[in-house]
């Protein structure tokens, strides 16, 4: 077996709990401003680290009076947003656990994840979280106290706690020690019924001191670093940099619709972004477009491809004297606006869930934004590799974190040992069992190691299709680039045990109006009536037949199926991250699938499903 592992920086604590970095922060810098909240005016009102301390200890007091116990469980539905953190920590001070529920998340994966946890309590967001929660809380017995944010519950909840003593909440605060439970984080479902992963108080606690050191450029920012979470803060990945945070006092701001993530961005000013590649590509795309819609489009491919070549140069070690000059041009009149719609200030992003794609990562970091892909899963408190700011090899997702493993088995499979993973899956031994060997946990991720110990992921070992003539497909290696084309959406991959590979693909409903009027169509056509439109079929086979380039004959994509609406969280089909259900996609579309091959020939062409 291949095998590399990253030291620790930082010594273990046993005894430490998550409460531990908030107490720390405040004897270190109490009036650091470690929250932004956002004002209708548009502005940001700072709260320093005291300030946040003094409202989890008064949120922490209610909660005690209101009967909940250490150890006792909280369902938390809400958005990304300042209270999200505040509950989270109030209720680490009180000695309770949080169990996040996704804000997309159906009434039945509400009971699922609240009557599997055993949960005595609830906290919702807004009354449609109240209505889904409504509708199963007759099967939840267990419920005692249920609270709603937009009614004014949690001043509600600190108004309640005035008569519990500081002395209290101190005793709760320190109960809980390393190997104890700090959070029970329900899988997305991807591949079947969601698993509740125990995240233990030492996976955040060494893993926030040892990331910290490793990324000490973009966390410890001597300008003042800071960061505009907008990814859902019921995935680990968006929690743990939000407790890294607080560690390592970054200034965070919330901003949980996309939609109004620019002008954010613009006010709020972060230097480091938290993100899918998803949201890169959206943001290169809207770029792309809008300089279409301006008659700039042709300047800004060329932008594209010279800052695409310069940074490729940098890796190289030389960058030719006409490249330079070309790209300082380019960098004046288009990079400088980009930057600037991002807010000036932005040096790093850190991106997971799925491949970026090194065109993105050249282009970006040519932008001044060295995008620090990484990987890791809810099982390993999100981050077990990333890209170092010294450091960068763009392509791969970097070398493993300190006091992290990595090895691969005989087939490719990653396995992870270290400070990040998790301890067991709730209630459920044998799944716990068939996750570990030894104390290696057995990602079902494919990838591949270099001479440096940096991590190239290659696919999913469950994902792996294998054709009627024998062939191993990963579908990502396919999905990914075509992704990346501006008018789709979604790209699912199918063709196990089939004759040939096949695509199910979905439109992007914000790119398609803008991309219909660039290219002289009617900017108002619907999803259904582009999605049989010639020049939209013909710009999909394009993307297509891109991507079939960078596979051999066997591996290419040979039909595709437009569907006339996209792929959703809501509709069950995508997880929060935005990855794919592949599993449910395939059980909900297994008529669509099989008509692409019902006497279909290996040619290439498309249909079109309503």
């Amino acid at each position: 077996m291949i095998e590399f592992e990253t030291p620790r920086i930082v010594e273990p604590d046993p005894d430490a709990n998550t409460a531990d970095l908030l107490e720390a922060r405040v004897a270190a810098t109490p009036d650091t401003e470690l929250f932004a909240i956002p004002t209708p005016d548009g502005g940001w009102s700072p709260v320093t680290a005291r300030e946040f301390r003094d409202q989890v200890v008064a949120l922490a007091k209610g909660f005690a009076a209101a009967g909940i116990q250490p150890g006792d469980k909280i369902g938390l539905m809400c958005r990304t947003r300042y209270e999200w953190t505040l509950i989270d920590f109030a209720a680490w001070y009180a000695g309770a656990i949080l169990v996040p529920i996704y804000e997309t998340n159906s009434p039945a994966q509400v009971r699922w994840s609240m009557s599997d946890s055993g949960a005595t309590a609830v906290i919702l967001e807004t009354a449609d979280h109240f209505a889904r929660f409504d509708e199963v809380h007759p099967e939840l017995p267990g419920i005692r106290n249920v609270w709603q944010i937009d009614l004014g519950d949690l001043d509600k909840i600190v108004a309640g706690g005035t008569d519990i003593d500081d002395a209290e909440i101190e005793r709760r605060r320190k109960i809980a020690v390393g190997s104890d439970m700090a959070t029970l984080i329900y899988t997305s479902g991807s591949m079947g019924r969601p698993k509740g992963c125990v995240l233990t108080h030492s996976n955040f606690v060494e893993l926030s001191r040892n990331t910290a050191i490793a990324l000490d450029e973009v966390i410890l920012d001597r300008g003042g670093a800071s960061t505009l979470l907008f990814i859902t803060l019921g995935h680990v990945f968006a929690r743990f940099i939000s407790v890294l945070c607080v560690h390592g006092g970054v200034r965070v701001g919330h901003q949980p619709d996309t939609k109004n993530l620019m002008p954010a961005m613009q006010s709020f000013k972060p230097t480091f972004l938290l993100a899918v590649p998803r949201v890169f590509e959206k943001v290169y795309n809207v770029a792309e477009q809008k300089a279409e819609s301006g008659g700039k489009g042709k300047i800004f491919r060329k932008a594209a491809e010279t800052a695409v070549a310069y940074s490729s140069a940098l890796d190289s070690g030389r960058v030719p004297l006409g490249l330079k000059l070309k790209f300082k041009l380019f960098d004046a009149l288009v990079f400088a606006q980009l930057r600037e719609a991002m807010g000036g200030r932005v040096k790093y992003a850190v991106s997971g869930s799925a491949p970026l794609g090194t065109r993105l990562g050249h282009f970006y970091r040519a932008l001044g934004v060295n995008i620090l892909e990484g990987y890791g899963l809810t099982e390993t408190t999100a981050p077990a590799s990333v890209n170092l700011p010294q450091k960068s090899k763009i392509g791969t997702v970097g070398p493993a974190l300190p006091g992290i493993g990595f090895r691969l088995a005989d087939d490719g499979e990653i396995e992870i040992r270290g400070v990040n993973v998790f301890k067991e899956y709730w209630n459920n031994p044998e799944a716990t069992a068939a996750a570990f060997d030894g104390d290696w946990f057995k990602t079902g991720d494919l990838g591949s190691l270099d001479a440096d110990g940096y991590l190239t992921i290659t696919g999913r070992k469950k994902e792996i299709i294998v054709t009627a003539g024998g062939k191993n497909v990963s579908p990502a290696a396919l999905e990914d680039p075509i992704r990346a084309n501006p008018l789709i959406s979604q790209v699912v991959v199918v063709g196990d045990q089939k004759p040939f590979i096949a695509a199910l693909v979905t439109l992007d409903e914000e790119m398609l109006p803008t991309w219909l009027g660039n290219n002289g169509e009617d900017a108002g056509m619907s999803v259904a009536e582009a999605a049989v439109h010639p020049r939209v079929l013909a710009e999909v086979q394009r993307a297509i037949d891109q991507a079939n380039e960078l596979v051999s004959r066997a591996e290419s994509i040979r039909k595709f199926t437009i569907l006339d609406h996209d792929l959703t969280e809501d509709g069950g089909h995508l997880t929060p991250k935005l990855s794919i259900k592949r599993k449910v996609i395939l059980e909900d579309f297994a008529e669509v699938v099989e008509g692409m091959y019902s006497g279909a020939p290996m040619t290439e062409g498309h249909t079109v499903v309503r």
